[in-house]
């Protein structure tokens, strides 16, 4: 008798059906599978045929060929035990019930126990799309399904649930829709700006960054404050929508790093040390391809602290996901493309002492070792770069004054008026702040008149700009306009714009 029992597999966020076929047959015991199964797949047949023995349910002693269809999409992980294990009990007989349109997910220990997989979110959300209403999971992913609407999802704690759910002998309950709660990090922060003394350049550049979603560099000497400065734009950012995320949960789910909640609260903020490789960074793997740092960091902040040290070639790669906002991963197990659309935030020394230019202390380095230092990273990376600014020592008297610095929660108000003009501005597209405009959109909101065209045209030549750092000003330009709840830039913004350019546009020249 062949049974069919339908599951879902993933490649990078998308889900493909996968129908898992069961054949009992006479002849001599033998356990087959086939469907391009991976060794997690394959060794589940010891896995589900303890978990059937070990749940007083009676294991097929025959010839027995599990097929995984299509055959030509790659099967990975665990989550194909409990379809497996259905499909058997199914095709012997020991089960009789109706499975059709029923979706089942999960990986079972040697006791019958369902175990957590991860993907369950994309996978249902992917398999919901298709016209599936119905799935069974584990008890332990019940959290992250309870946030997909329109869906009856069943959680069990073991195969043995799940057979007396099928056979209408203890029916289980669908897992209650949950609402979404949009949690801020400035709630239980230890970072809030409030905590960084002095520095008011910098905090105003944190300010507009945050505001348009723009890059930004901190460039400065050991003890200037720029960790402090990064730690705390998630305390400003704004909060996520429902739709936002899931986007981001969908990421963190396939990586298998959801917490407790089973949706993700708080916008990422993820900070890899400088020794990550380049697929750590980018994602991949040596046969499957999994999300890296850049796309866990999607709808967040991405912060590289010590720049200069991260190797040159993993630098390199995120060119792309910069302009993009999504990254490409091919391998041989196939080629997948992931979300990494984030804020990027940098800190660096200028000098491999570290007090090149400072007012504090004086540098030891030669002309020749900063230039080695700052060639570390590329023009095109450092183009990519929307706001890089210089901050220095902070005076002993303003570390040690009293005075009431501005909080997280002020700056975030402002940032938030300046976010909710871009949405407005943006409603009918798939642009959501400045940073992301292209030229067609920048064209429409970045227009200037006489006075600001040849204000910019003086900055392009005497700086040696490109034509990409002209754009990005104008879109800096755009967010500080809006921050000033003005309709046009007008020359005191683009200023501004530019002044956050000239530390790139003079890299070259050390004396």
């Amino acid at each position: 008798m062949i049974a069919k029992v339908q599951s879902y597999a993933l490649s990078g966020l998308e889900g493909v059906c996968v129908t898992v076929e069961a054949d009992i047959s006479k002849g001599m015991p033998a356990y087959e599978m086939v469907g391009l199964p991976d060794a997690a797949v394959k060794e589940s047949k010891e896995r589900v045929r303890s978990a059937i023995k070990n749940s007083a349910l009676e294991f097929p002693i025959h010839k027995i060929t599990v097929n995984l269809a299509p055959a030509y999409v790659k099967k990975e992980g665990s989550s194909f035990d409990l379809p497996v294990a259905v499909s058997l009990l199914l095709a012997y007989g020991t089960l009789q019930a109706d499975v059709t349109g029923i979706v089942f997910l999960g990986e079972l220990a040697l006791n019958g126990d369902l175990r957590p997989v991860s993907g369950v979110l994309p996978s249902i959300i992917s398999a919901r799309d298709k016209g599936f209403t119905s799935f069974i999971v584990p008890k332990d992913n019940e959290k992250e399904a309870g946030f997909i609407r329109g869906v009856n999802v069943y959680a069990a704690k073991n195969l043995k649930e799940v057979v007396d759910h099928l056979s209408g002998i203890k029916v289980l309950s669908p897992v209650p829709t949950s609402s979404f709660t949009s949690a801020h990090s400035a709630n239980k922060s230890s970072h809030d700006l409030s905590f960084v003394k002095g520095q008011a350049i910098a905090k105003r550049a944190l300010e507009v960054a945050v505001a348009g979603g723009h890059n930004i560099l901190f460039v400065g000497p050991p003890g200037s404050g720029k960790t402090m400065l990064a730690r705390a734009i998630p305390t400003v950012l704004p909060e996520m929508s429902f739709d936002e995320a899931l986007e981001i949960t969908k990421i963190h789910s396939v990586a298998g790093t959801l917490g407790e909640e089973g949706i993700v609260t708080e916008r990422p903020f993820r900070s890899p040390h400088h020794t990550a490789t380049t697929v750590s960074l980018c994602g991949g793997g040596n046969k499957s391809v999994h999300p890296g740092e850049i796309s866990l960091a999607h709808g967040g902040v991405l912060f590289l602290d010590e720049l200069p040290e991260y190797k040159r070639s993993s630098l390199e790669s995120l060119r792309q996901p910069l302009e993009d906002g999504v990254i490409t991963i091919s391998r041989s197990g196939g080629t997948v493309t992931y979300p990494a659309s984030f804020m990027l935030c940098a800190s660096m020394n200028p000098c491999p002492c570290g007090h090149y230019g400072s007012a504090k202390r004086r540098c030891t380095c030669t002309p020749n070792d900063i230039r080695k230092y700052r060639a570390r990273i590329s023009g095109p990376l450092l183009d990519r770069i929307d706001i890089q600014i210089e901050v220095d020592g902070v005076e002993y008297d303003n570390l040690v004054s009293e005075a009431c610095e501005e909080t997280s929660a002020e700056v975030k108000a402002r940032a938030d008026a300046a976010r909710k003009i871009q949405r407005e501005r943006f409603a009918d597209s798939e642009v959501n702040t400045n940073a992301e405009m292209g030229e067609k959109e920048a064209r429409i909101y970045c227009k200037l008149d006489k006075e600001c065209e040849e204000a910019l045209r003086e900055a392009f030549n005497s700086l040696h700009l490109s034509a990409r750092a002209r754009s990005r000003i104008l879109k800096v330009a755009r967010t500080i306009a809006d921050l000033d709840l003005s309709e046009n830039i007008t020359t005191e913004h683009l200023y501004e714009a530019i002044s956050y350019r000239t530390y790139g546009a003079t890299l070259g020249e050390i004396d």
